[in-house]
């Protein structure tokens, strides 16, 4: 995982994050305000994937509370150097979410660990998650990841897979289904992916109308994620910067 800068110290990091920070929630309320929206409805994820586990409390102490992992080793690393029990669920520290794609045999560590995992693809990984999150007594959120393009380098599930899915989910005692999630295919506008995703989530609504939140929108077009509904905002580079 890369460092700050050298010349940065951890005050000037800490006033650095701080600076971004603000700036984001404006960005992203003003944004609300343009869709009718309340800002308050939307929950905004720090994606400090690659950055080092400091960062993370540095975020933590401007009162940022939820912050997404991709990878399950970076995730456990960054939990025991931080201290902190993923697993106790009445913490008003940190929620954890997982945003990349999911193995199996590493799937007992985002049940046990995490708030949410945004990327749920395949049946396979129901059974592991929720012994995991049971074990853990807890439940753990599921966004259904659909794919707009069919690309299976970037994972997802088609349109027609998703109602299955759902069901499966939905049966699981110890996952909750929270709603869809979506990339936008890349090269291609992003606001027609997220109109798409509403869609289909509309019609997911139907059968499990518990299943409302709408996982879309990164560094370069939350905002045109939020007029297309999104309840929540994976956000990495806007607030992180740029790596060296």
């Amino acid at each position: 995982m890369p460092t700050p800068l050298p010349d940065h110290s951890p005050a000037q990091r800490r006033e650095e994050l701080h600076e971004r920070w603000l700036t984001l929630l404006a960005r992203i309320a003003a944004a609300a305000r343009g869709a009718e929206r309340d800002p308050a409805a939307l929950t905004v994820i720090a994606v400090t994937k690659t950055w080092p586990a400091a960062d993370i409390d540095h975020l933590r102490a401007l009162g940022v509370r939820d912050v997404g992992e991709n990878r399950v080793q970076e995730l456990a690393a960054k939990l025991e150097e931080l201290g902190v029990d993923a697993s106790d669920i009445s913490s008003p520290s940190l929620r954890w979410h997982f945003l990349g794609q999911l193995q199996r045999n590493k799937a007992a560590l985002v049940g046990r660990s995490c708030a949410a995992l945004h990327t749920l693809d395949r049946a396979a990984l129901i059974q592991p998650l929720s012994a995991a999150a049971q074990a853990a007594g807890r439940q753990l959120d599921v966004f259904i990841q659909l794919s707009i393009d069919g690309d299976p380098q970037r994972g997802g599930v088609r349109e027609d897979e998703i109602a299955p899915l759902a069901d499966l989910v939905a049966a699981a005692a110890h996952l909750r289904l929270r709603g869809l999630m979506t990339v936008p295919p890349l090269g291609t506008p992003s606001r027609p992916a997220f109109a798409r995703l509403r869609e289909v989530s509309e019609k997911l609504l139907r059968s499990h109308p518990e299943a409302a939140a709408l996982s879309a929108g990164m560094s370069k077009d939350f905002e045109d994620a939020v007029k297309e509904g999104a309840t929540h905002l994976r956000v990495g580079t806007v607030l992180m910067g740029s790596r060296a």
